[in-house]
């Protein structure tokens, strides 16, 4: 079977056109628009303006030579309040997106949330509210009706763990909540909703069904942290794995009620494929106080090169998780493609990047000559974009956009992308 090489976006992150084509407001539009939420004070209601632009985008992906692109579908495109029927033109943009793509010879890969959820549902309690994974489920159902007779690879959830505990336990992202471990509903619904959802895409689609997690290997930075380590290792690799593979979930206090009897089958149901996206190891230690919130500390990594947004730069943790994944899991482990790795660095010329993709494609490639079942690498991002609650200051694409003119131009990165996938063909 042929490696996927593609790119991937996020609809929040590049669309914009947040009012037009009958689209309903989402979390993000909310907490954006919030004053000292967003570092540089944007919002996404243009972002990269790939809502009237997405022709030229298909193009720049035509000329790296990509396989595949990922990209989500926004929830308040399809259903402006996350309930009822389509509304017909949020499916039309991505109708016309999808048919571009296909005529360019390139796969499109669907993320169903990405974080932008539709904000009539959180004022009814969210992903908190056990009523929201079955509004996915139907939403779900909804876009595969859609697109389902053109996607080769459906991705119910980006990142859950990220969207629970920045969205819900910290609140530096939409929705903006500090619940620590009180977000831990928040695992469980969207873990329902996904398991929900794969019998309605299978329903219409005989396209491939997977979840995509972040992961992080997690090192304690001394000997005394290993504790620590092991209950941030529970939280944030094996809590949105362990239930997907038939484990159940680990012991991390989550409130047994919360969970109904069959959710856990439901949560099972076997994937086609496993998504996963990949930045860095995390330094862990114990808490320095005894009253700490949490059985764990942050410890930054020394002794790394560093991105512009300060995260070390370790391509040997991509291939440490992969073989941890394959030996963790063995046979229940199904495919994995990763789906997202990526940094941020300035500038149009940037050797940084190319050295960050060169020593990652050279780590997966380490990972699958020692058994692991690597099928494709998705570069985030395509574009320079709206980088969440960073705005943005921070510039992850292979291809620079001036956020003043639109103007999209191709980095260093870019040709040395297209150079790869010319290469291994």
């Amino acid at each position: 079977m042929a490696f996927t090489w593609g790119v991937s976006t996020a609809a929040y992150q590049i669309e914009g056109g947040v009012t037009e084509g009958g689209r309903g407001r989402s979390i993000w539009d909310t907490f954006a628009h919030e004053p000292g939420r967003i570092a540089d004070g944007a919002t996404g209601d243009i972002a990269c303006d790939h809502f009237h632009r997405y022709q030229e985008d298909v193009d720049l992906m035509a000329g790296l030579g990509v396989d595949a692109y990922r990209f989500s579908v926004a929830w308040p495109r399809v259903q402006p309040d996350g309930t009822g029927p389509t509304n017909p033109a949020g499916v039309a943009f991505y109708d016309r997106l999808v048919d571009a793509l296909l005529a360019k010879g390139i796969d499109p890969v669907v993320t169903l949330f990405h974080w932008d959820l539709p904000q009539a549902l959180e004022e009814k309690g969210g992903w908190l509210s056990r009523d929201t994974a079955f509004r996915f489920a139907d939403y779900a159902e909804l876009v595969a009706q859609a697109l389902g007779d053109r996607v080769r690879l459906w991705i119910t959830l980006n990142e859950p763990f990220i969207h629970m505990t920045l969205g819900y336990a910290t609140g530096e992202h939409a929705p903006g909540q500090t619940l620590l471990f009180g977000a831990l509903p928040v695992a469980h619904h969207q873990l329902l909703g996904h398991g929900l959802a794969v019998a309605r895409l299978r329903s219409h689609s005989s396209g491939a069904v997977a979840i995509t997690n972040n992961y992080s290997p997690v090192w304690p930075v001394s000997d005394g942290d290993a504790e620590a380590a092991a209950a941030y290792h529970a939280l944030h690799n094996r809590l949105f794995t362990d239930p997907l593979l038939g484990r159940g979930y680990p012991e991390l206090g989550l409130d047994p009620t919360v969970v109904h009897d069959g959710d856990l089958d439901t949560i099972a149901t076997p994937l086609d494929a496993l998504g996963v996206n990949y930045y860095n190891p995390t330094g862990v230690r114990a808490p320095s106080t005894p009253d700490s919130p949490l059985p764990f500390e942050f410890e930054p990594l020394s002794g790394y090169p560093t991105t512009a947004f300060g995260w070390p730069v370790v391509p040997d943790g991509l291939r440490e998780l992969l073989v941890w994944l394959k030996e963790e899991y063995g046979d229940a482990l199904p495919p994995i493609h990763v789906t997202e790795s990526g940094c941020a660095y300035d500038g149009i010329d940037d050797p940084e990047r190319v050295s960050y993709l060169d020593g990652h494609i050279a780590a997966v490639r380490t990972a699958i000559e020692s058994g692991v079942d690597v099928r494709g690498f998705f570069v985030w991002s395509l574009l320079d974009n709206f980088e969440w609650a960073e705005g943005y200051t921070k510039r992850f694409g292979l291809v620079h956009v001036d956020y003043d003119t639109q103007l999209r131009t191709p980095k260093t990165s870019y040709a040395w992308y297209r150079d790869l996938i010319r290469a291994s063909r």
